[in-house]
Parts: C-alpha cells; structure tokens; sequence
C-alpha cells in the first residue's frame, strides 16, 4: 500500500476472533492501527507487550485491529492462534487471514507489520520488523494530534 491510499475493506476473513469489526465502524471516528502478526513469528511474540500497551494508552482515541498472517501451513490452527492470542493478551478484534484475502489487499509481505491510518481511513504510517516502536508510537501521536 502507498501512502494516503484508502484502507482496504475487511473482509475475507477465515475467522474472527473477539469480535468483527468492518470498515465502516473504524472509518470516520477515529485513527486505527492495523497490525500483521503470525503464531510462528518470534519478532511479533516479542514486540505484542507494545503494541497491547499502546491498545491500552490510546483506548478511547485510537482502534486497534490484529490481522493473523500465516506464513506456513503450520500456523493455519485456528485453535493455536486462539491461544496465543489468550497467552500474549491480544483482546483487540483479529482478523484471521488464512487465505490471505486481506494481506494480498494491503499487499503485504511482512510480519509484524504496523499501518496507521487516519481517522478518514487514509494510510498515514507503515512499518515492519521487531524494532522501531518508538518510531510507530510518534506516527500515533502525529496522526492524532490532526485529527
């Protein structure tokens, strides 16, 4: 996705967990932070304590979504998704992407990946890779301070 592109629908999900959400019921209020992660990704197990801190910081400005990308055959158990998501507190709605409908809209290639859109649902912040949490949370900021 390229920058101040819209954000894509919500649909195509193998299954929800802890609630759907869509498009429509993010778009227009406030910003949202849509993250990419995967059960047999380290990277995203260790920065998950963040990205929950940030959900809690941020709770009444900002939507968080969790998108499950499976990078293998091994990772499409939905119970083991299930729960990891118990075990590293991810209680945001997530969206299990099994088929890659959504990653292949955001054309997305990486986990844990982190976009930020605005609260009209344009992409304002992308960033992938463990590192740089200090980085997503200023883009946070930014993004909220215009709104």
């Amino acid at each position: 996705m390229k920058l101040r592109e819209q954000m894509p629908e919500l649909t195509g999900a193998t299954k929800w967990i802890n609630g759907e959400v869509t498009k429509e019921e993010l778009v227009g209020k406030k910003p949202t932070l849509i993250h990419f992660w995967s059960v047999s990704c380290y990277l995203c197990k260790e920065a998950m304590p963040e990205i929950n801190d940030l959900r809690d910081e941020y709770e009444d400005e900002l939507n968080v979504v969790a998108v499950h990308m499976p990078r293998s055959e091994d990772d499409l158990d939905v119970s083991v998704i299930n729960q990891m998501a118990m075990g590293h507190d991810i209680i945001q709605p997530i969206f299990v992407d099994s088929e890659h409908k959504l990653t292949d809209a955001f054309e997305n290639k990486y986990v844990p990946a982190y976009y930020v859109f605005d609260k009209e649902g344009k992409l304002r912040h992308f960033q992938a890779g463990g590192s740089g949490m200090d980085m997503l949370k200023k883009k946070i900021n930014r993004v909220l301070e215009q709104e």
